[in-house]
């Protein structure tokens, strides 16, 4: 069996990281990083830090708007998968990489695989919503982490070739250690701090919610740690919110999984708009404020591991003052590698 993974961003990485390894013990893998996080802090780090097997492809996708960015990853895409033939081609998650490794191989008839498949935060102005709905419909093989994904695909009417395979990143998130030298990196004290991320443009490119939230950030009874995205970085400074930056709120460069596990793990809160890090913080049981109005990790909410908060600041400070989230440790299925792969190679008995 040959098979075509499609990657380009931090949650990929993370759970290529995971079936790589193992489904080249049984297949061929061709690994095609898209580019679509290209700069050194959000792409490199992980492939230093992961067992991610080093792309053998890799496309220059850069930024730029949507359309464009997603068409020179199609026009990348189909001379690789031309030339591969592979049997299958996995993509993951709800990212541009996805649509477009979805979209080039269903019109060149090669099955699709989607990891992760299912999960929808019901807000189609969400790229990434557009993103999770096209690859589901395009797939053949739908890997659920939940039983909520399972159901939020057959009120679409996708019920064939969907599976209950749990979240990749649960595997990695409970084998990865602690970092020893992350608090002899950052001046916060285990269980003594809050850790933030702020990246999705719905918050990074409006200056009011931007404001906001940073605003927030400064009125939180312990210390903020905020590992800044690139991107925040640069609307920060275009915006003039440097000031909004208080002594409590400690910007740092993006950091590594590892040490990034390591700041989940120990943090009195945290804070994100990251669909990622909030599934993370909530494996740890961790408690965990979502700055959005709506998730695609609905049971995270439903059960009270997490809290929306939108980016209103007095909802942001009294959810985390007082402790809303109740945290416990979020259960998983027990192997999903083993059962994504044996579901694929059983597809092509």
């Amino acid at each position: 069996m040959k098979v075509v993974s499609v990657v380009g961003a931090r949650p990929q990485f993370i759970k290529a990281a995971v079936l790589s390894p193992r489904l080249r013990e049984v297949a061929q893998e061709v690994l095609v990083h898209t580019g679509q996080h290209y700069d050194p802090e959000m792409s490199a780090v992980f492939f230093e830090s992961l067992p991610v097997p080093r792309p053998d492809y890799t496309l220059h996708a850069g930024s730029g708007s949507h359309g464009a960015q997603t068409g020179r990853m199609l026009e990348a895409l189909d001379p690789i998968l031309q030339k591969e033939a592979p049997n299958w081609v996995i993509v993951y998650g709800d990212t541009n990489s996805t649509l477009a490794g979805a979209l080039a191989a269903a019109k060149m008839q090669i099955p699709v695989a989607h990891v992760e498949s299912g999960l929808r935060s019901f807000n189609r102005a969400m790229p990434e919503e557009i993103n999770r709905v096209v690859a589901d419909h395009l797939a053949a093989r739908l890997y659920c982490p939940t039983q909520q994904a399972v159901d939020n695909l057959g009120r679409e009417g996708i019920r064939q070739g969907v599976v209950l395979s749990g979240d990749l990143m649960d595997v990695l998130v409970d084998r990865t250690p602690d970092d020893p030298g992350v608090f002899s990196r950052y001046p916060v004290q285990p269980g003594r701090y809050v850790l933030a991320t702020v990246h999705r443009a719905q918050t990074t490119d409006d200056a009011m919610s931007l404001q906001s939230v940073l605003g927030a950030l400064g009125q939180l009874p312990y210390p903020v740690l905020l590992p800044l995205h690139p991107r925040t970085r640069q609307k920060i400074a275009q915006f003039g919110l440097e000031g909004l930056l208080a002594r409590s709120v400690i910007p740092v460069p993006a950091v590594g999984y590892r040490e990034m596990i390591t700041l989940e793990r120990h943090a009195w809160a945290v804070v994100t708009d990251s669909g990622g890090v909030q599934r993370e913080a909530c494996r740890l049981g961790v408690p965990t404020y979502i700055l959005r109005e709506e998730t695609e990790w609905g049971e995270l909410v439903d059960t009270g591991q997490a809290v929306l908060t939108g980016c209103d600041p007095h909802r942001i400070v009294r959810a985390v003052t007082e402790g809303q989230a109740r945290p416990h440790s979020l259960a998983g299925l027990a192997d999903p590698v083993r059962l994504i792969i044996d579901d694929l190679l059983q597809e092509e008995l």
